[in-house]
Formats: structure tokens, C-alpha cells, sequence
């Protein structure tokens, strides 16, 4: 951590699932405000304000003050208030804290098409249901701005993947057979640049679960990120990550923070315990050891386009439990 000045920790999968925090996270971001290092949090989830993420994870033993923490919904809030006359019909599709942003950026909440909005922002929210999601058609078809709040297919679960956003809009893009006109959330990089901004930092890491979301939202912000395994991506997922997916390092949860970097870095240098052997397009690990440090290490041929063998009975285990 001393070669960064601030920490920007996605939510969902990195510090909780759903409202029960993950073993260890609350004691490493303790560990991380003793020492000086500022953080913030990004969430692409839409179904809570600022000051309730914020209490939320006071509760859980993480301390948070509402300033730190940025949201898709106020995100988008914020965008259609730039594009929109004060005062204009929104329609919201997801939670009350979607619409409250609304609100409180100048413009109107609406719920039906039959009041003319101007806009459609759809963000997740447990109650969405086919009402409203017809109405969002209806407007959309009408000429209304198309907004998501984010695209994330699933959320992360302690019962495993739900449903996410992404999914939802997946309904609409059915309907209307074309994409939302924007997307505010990660991977655009704005959540993570605004964070930067307002801490003053010059050297910020991301922290996230997910590739597709907070990992390319890292690359495409020029950042360098952190994957932790302890939400949706897998270590088959990293493997198989392209380029602008791959994230800096890699490591089982929030404790590699205090680990050498060089350590968790990809491509990885050779791991204790383990052994690779390439030979033409092909790959064996060998060994036993840290599973995190075989990830690494496969990662450096799996990402040459090489296959990918087991050559003992520790890297078969591993092998059928990543489902390689």
C-alpha cells in the first residue's frame, strides 16, 4: 500500500454480500484508515443513497462517511440533471433511492408514459416487475432518453448469483431490440475518476470482484486494480480475462492489501511450491502450494493463448474445483 494514496473498494462481493460483511474486509479497512490512506467506495448498486451505504457499513463495522461514497444512482441523477431542463419528467425504474436522487437533482419522477418523460433511468431495485417495465417501453418507443445506471448481469450473493441490473435491461433491450442510449456505471471510468478528484489522489488503486465491471472500469481509467476472489469473478474467468479486463493483481481477499506487490502482481513471478512447465502452446503446473499463487502463475500462459494441464494431484484439485 505505500506506493498509493487512496483505495477505491467496489461494495457488493468486495466489503459485504447483500448485508452481511465478508470475514476480514471490515478489520483491513480499519487497518488501511490507521495508516493514513484515504478511501472511497463505488457501487453500481442503485437501491441506496450515499448516507445509507454509508450507515450501512458503520453498522458492519467499517466506517463511512457519506462523502466517501459514490453511487451509480447519484451518478445518473446527476447526468440527466446536466441534459435535462429543471423540472423534467423522469421515468424511474428501480428503488425509492433511485427516485429520491431524482428528486433531489431538479427533476420530476414520473411512473407512467402517459406523462411524457423526457428520460427513462433504470437502475435495480427487488420490486421492479413487468408494470413498470412496459411503461419504460412505452416511453422509450416515444422518443424518451434511455438511461442505465449500470449493466451488471448478476449480483453477488452469499446463496450464490441474483439477478442484477444488467439483467433487467436485458428485458427492455428484448422489447425494443436496441441498447440503453447511455450507461452511467462501471466500466464507464466516471465513478472512479470522481473519486480520485475529490480525494486529491495521484496514485489510486481499485478494488474489485468483478472484471467486467470494476476491473476494466480500472484499465479504462488508467488505475491500477486489485481482483479479490471472494464475489462474482472466478479464477477460470481471470484466466480467460482479455486484455482489457486484466487487472494488476490478484489476490484470495481484502488482506492481500498488506501483501508485497510484487507478490501479487500479474504476470506472476515463479510461486512458491509450484512449478510451470511450458513446452510449445501447452502449460503443466506441477507442485502444491497457495492456490492464489498457481492462479497467478497460470494466468502468465493461459494469457499467451497456451493450454493449460495438471501435472499433480494438488494442481488436479485445483483444476476441477475452478472447473478448468
Amino acid at each position: 500500500m505505500s506506493g498509493y494514496d487512496l483505495v477505491v473498494f467496489d461494495l457488493d462481493g468486495v466489503v459485504y454480500l447483500i448485508d452481511e460483511p465478508i470475514a476480514g474486509a471490515p478489520e483491513a479497512i480499519g487497518r488501511l484508515r490507521s495508516s493514513g490512506t484515504a478511501v472511497a467506495y463505488a457501487t453500481n448498486n442503485a437501491s441506496r443513497r450515499a448516507p445509507d451505504v454509508a450507515a450501512a457499513l458503520t453498522k458492519m463495522g467499517v466506517p463511512a462517511e457519506p462523502a466517501e461514497v459514490l453511487t451509480s444512482a447519484g451518478a445518473a441523477a446527476s447526468l440527466l440533471a446536466e441534459k435535462l431542463p429543471a423540472g423534467a419528467p423522469v421515468l424511474v425504474v428501480g428503488a425509492d433511492a433511485l427516485r429520491a436522487e431524482v428528486r433531489d437533482a431538479g427533476l420530476t419522477p414520473v411512473e407512467t408514459a402517459e406523462e411524457s418523460p423526457a428520460a427513462v433511468v433504470q437502475g435495480y431495485g427487488p420490486d421492479v416487475g413487468w408494470r413498470v417495465l412496459a411503461e419504460a417501453s412505452l416511453a422509450v418507443r416515444a422518443g424518451a432518453l434511455w438511461v442505465a445506471t449500470n449493466t451488471d448481469r448478476t449480483l453477488p450473493s452469499p446463496r450464490g448469483p441474483l439477478p442484477g441490473n444488467g439483467s433487467l435491461v436485458a428485458v427492455l433491450r428484448t422489447a425494443l431490440d436496441r441498447d440503453p442510449d447511455l450507461v452511467v456505471g462501471k466500466p464507464e471510468p466516471a465513478l472512479f475518476t470522481t473519486a480520485a478528484s475529490l480525494a486529491k489522489a495521484k496514485r489510486p488503486l481499485v478494488v474489485g470482484d468483478r472484471l467486467d465491471t470494476d476491473i476494466q472500469g480500472a484499465v479504462t481509467a488508467g488505475m491500477d486494480s486489485l481482483l479479490v476472489l471472494t464475489g462474482v469473478s472466478t479464477p477460470a474467468d481471470l484466466l480467460a480475462a482479455t486484455p482489457d479486463r486484466r487487472p494488476t493483481f490478484v489476490a484470495a481477499d481484502l488482506s492481500g492489501l498488506f501483501e508485497p506487490a510484487d507478490d501479487l502482481r500479474l504476470p506472476a513471478k515463479p510461486a512458491a511450491g509450484w512449478t510451470l512447465t511450458r513446452e510449445g502452446d501447452s502449460a503443466t503446473l506441477d507442485g502444491s502450494g497457495d492456490p492464489v499463487a498457481a492462479l497467478r502463475l497460470l494466468c502468465v500462459a493461459a494469457w499467451d493463448g497456451e493450454s493449460l494441464h495438471a501435472g499433480s494431484d494438488a494442481a488436479r484439485d485445483l483444476f476441477r474445483a475452478w472447473s478448468l
